[in-house]
C-alpha cells in the first residue's frame, strides 16, 4: 500500500510518500480502505518527537488519527455489526503510535471507528473525529451544558472551538466564544451569542455576566483567568494544562475513542446541527504541505487529505 511514513524525527520534510507494508488486522480491528484523512496539531507534533512520554513509538510512523473511508476487512472478533463495504469514520488512536491514518489502508481498533454521518462527504467527514470529539468530550461530558446556560469558548475559531460552539448551540445553551476580530462574524454566524477579543484584555472584564461553563483551548493567561469568568470553577474544562485546571477545582479533558459519541456527532451532522468546514484539501503526495499550513495555525477550519 502506499502510504506517509517518516523514519525519524524532524519538520515536515521528513515525511516521504512510498510503498509501505500491509497493516495486520487482528481479531478486534477494522481494516480500512482510507479516502481521506486529516491534519490535527497533534499530528506534527508527534512528528517532531513531542509526545514521545504519552505513548509508546515504533519507528517508522505512518501519521495521522482521523480516518474515513470504506471497511475492507473485519477481524473476527469484531462485534459492532460493520461489514465489508460499510462507509465508516473515526479517530483511530492506537495503543502505541506507529500505524496512522495518513495510508491506503488503516487497522483500526473496532472501539474507534463507526459509520460515517449519511450528510458528509469522505473529505468533510475526515475532518470531523479528533475535533469533533474533544468538543463534544468537553461540553456534553466533562461540563453537561445544559438549555440556557451559558458556555464560553476560548479559542472558538479554531479546528475545536468551532465544534464546541455548535454542540454548545445544539444543546441550547448561550455561547460566548473568544476570538481575534477577523473571526468575529464567522462565530456570530455558527450560533455565538457572544463574541470577545481575547486581544483586548482579560476575557472576565468584557463578559456581559459570567459564563455558566469554560471550555479552555489555549492554557496560559485565558486559563489563569477561568476563575473569574465562570460561577463554578468546577465547571471549567481544559484540554491543555493538566495541573492547572486541577489546580483550579476543573477536568482535564484529554480526548479518547468512543463510539457512541461518535454517533452523536454523526446525528447532530445528519440532523444539519453541526456543519464541518473544510479550508484546504491535499492530495497525500502533499501530506507535508499539509502539515507545513496546520504547522503555521492561521486555517480557520479543517485541513484534509485525501488518499
Amino acid at each position: 500500500m502506499r502510504a506517509a511514513v517518516y523514519e525519524e524525527y524532524g519538520d515536515a520534510g521528513v515525511l516521504e510518500v512510498r510503498e509501505h507494508p500491509d497493516p495486520p488486522v487482528g481479531p478486534d480491528t477494522v481494516l480500512v480502505r482510507t479516502r481521506a484523512t486529516s491534519v490535527n496539531p497533534v499530528d506534527w507534533k508527534i512528528r517532531q518527537g513531542y509526545l514521545q512520554g504519552a505513548y509508546p513509538h515504533h519507528l517508522p510512523i505512518v501519521p495521522g488519527w482521523d480516518v474515513a473511508g470504506v471497511v475492507e476487512a473485519i477481524g473476527p472478533a469484531v462485534i459492532t455489526g460493520l461489514r465489508p463495504g460499510d462507509e465508516v469514520y473515526g479517530y483511530v488512536r492506537r495503543d502505541d503510535v506507529c500505524w496512522g491514518t495518513a495510508a491506503e489502508l488503516v487497522p483500526a481498533p473496532q472501539r474507534t471507528v463507526t459509520r460515517k454521518p449519511r450528510s458528509l462527504s469522505f473529505e468533510e467527514a475526515a475532518g470531523v473525529p479528533l475535533a469533533g470529539l474533544t468538543a463534544y468530550q468537553c461540553v456534553v461530558e466533562a461540563l453537561d451544558v445544559q438549555p440556557g446556560e451559558r458556555l464560553l469558548v476560548h479559542a472558538a475559531a479554531g479546528g475545536v472551538g468551532r465544534f464546541a460552539v455548535q454542540i454548545g448551540v445544539a444543546r441550547g445553551a448561550v455561547v460566548i466564544g473568544t476570538a481575534s476580530l477577523r473571526n468575529h462574524d464567522a462565530l456570530r454566524e455558527l450560533g455565538c451569542s457572544e463574541v470577545v477579543d481575547y486581544t483586548a484584555g482579560p476575557v472576565s472584564k468584557q463578559l456581559s455576566a459570567p459564563a455558566d461553563a469554560v471550555v479552555d483551548l489555549i492554557g496560559g493567561d485565558a486559563l489563569e483567568d477561568a476563575p473569574r469568568q465562570v460561577g463554578d470553577p468546577a465547571r471549567i474544562a481544559s484540554v491543555i494544562d493538566p495541573d492547572t485546571v486541577l489546580g483550579l477545582g476543573g477536568r482535564y479533558v484529554f480526548v479518547r475513542p468512543e463510539r457512541d459519541h461518535l454517533d452523536a456527532l454523526a446525528a447532530l451532522t445528519d440532523d444539519g446541527r453541526l456543519r464541518v468546514d473544510v479550508v484546504e484539501t491535499y492530495p497525500l503526495d502533499q501530506i507535508a504541505e499539509a502539515h507545513r499550513s496546520s504547522e503555521q495555525g492561521h486555517t480557520a477550519g479543517k485541513i484534509v487529505v485525501t488518499v
